[in-house]
């Protein structure tokens, strides 16, 4: 179930929401960039994951819908990397043809580090493959803040 940052829960299917979030944004002047991140956190018993869509407004600030799921525990951090990807990369997918019709700019963002020191490295050429060859503009950290702040805060 999606909600707004402030728990309000979204009664529409997601496509309607954002449509309608698209066009009461142009209607109010606002110039719109969509960035599509997710996050997990595990738990003892299962991963919790968090999708968020954010909505940045240029000159105007931002706001999110988000999506929270559970599910059993990954085993590997890869693993549980690129299904973050894959999640972001299904909401993408699913909204895409508004983002064309209405010509707003889309990135999805994993919360991989472009450090090789870190470990979640390990994922960054099969995420980013992942993302670019859907079509999509890929962004990692240090500039995937929809994932690595956004998404992070919901898990």
């Amino acid at each position: 179930m999606w909600r707004t940052f402030g728990g309000q829960t979204i009664e529409l299917p997601i496509k309607e929401a954002v449509e309608s979030t698209i066009i009461k944004e142009i209607a109010s002047g606002n110039k719109l960039k969509i960035c599509i991140g997710s996050d997990s956190q595990v738990h003892a018993t299962h991963t919790e994951f968090a999708t968020v869509i954010v909505f940045v407004r240029e000159k105007f600030g931002a706001f999110m819908f988000v999506q929270n799921e559970q599910r059993p525990v990954q085993h590997s951090l890869k693993e549980r990397m690129l299904a973050e990807v894959a999640m972001s990369i299904d909401i993408a997918y699913q909204l895409c043809d508004l983002f064309a019709q209405y010509h707003i700019s889309m990135e999805v963002h994993a919360d991989i580090n472009t450090n090789p020191l870190f470990k979640s490295n390990e994922s960054l050429r099969e995420a980013m493959g992942y993302i670019l060859g859907m079509g999509f503009v890929f962004k990692a950290k240090p500039d995937a803040f929809a994932s690595s702040c956004c998404a992070d805060r919901m898990v």
